[in-house]
């Protein structure tokens, strides 16, 4: 039996593209730094607007949506309000209806991540909720954080 070796924070020119996300105070738990599930909220918000961004996502009326049908996290240091996360992302793998983004969740100016992670998006139509193509905006404004390409 081998053993896995133990996630480690990654250095920001692991990623592709920055974006700056405020921490507020409710973030904080009773503990006094950020709380575990608002990592993931980071994670959505950082995507989500680099898509929206990019002219890729239209959330209102698009044709296609991305939901997520895998998360995953590992915490190295902690993050708390007022802090202003930077978050790094890049693109592991895109398939024919799904893309893989992993973040890594930075400390302002901090050169290794606080959190690492990932999420996986099937894209579906709007309508029936069955899977699609990855529309030619969408593989468009994913390929300058592709990894894999």
């Amino acid at each position: 039996m081998s053993e896995t070796a133990r996630p480690q924070p990654q250095p920001r020119g692991a990623y592709r593209h920055f974006t700056e996300v405020p921490t507020r105070w409710m973030d904080n738990d009773v503990y006094g730094h950020v709380n575990n599930v608002v990592y993931y909220s980071y994670f959505d918000t950082a995507v989500n607007r680099y898509l929206i961004q990019a002219g890729a996502l239209d959330p209102q009326a698009g044709e296609s949506i991305g939901l997520v049908i895998e998360t995953h996290c590992n915490y190295f240091a902690s993050l708390s309000f007022p802090q202003v996360v930077e978050a790094g992302m890049r693109v592991a793998s895109v398939g024919r209806s799904s893309v893989r983004y992993e973040i890594g969740l930075f400390g302002q100016g901090e050169p290794l991540c606080a959190a690492a992670g990932h999420f996986v998006h099937v894209y579906v139509d709007r309508l029936n909720r069955r899977p699609m193509a990855l529309p030619p905006a969408l593989l468009a404004a994913l390929q300058p954080l592709r990894v894999d390409a």
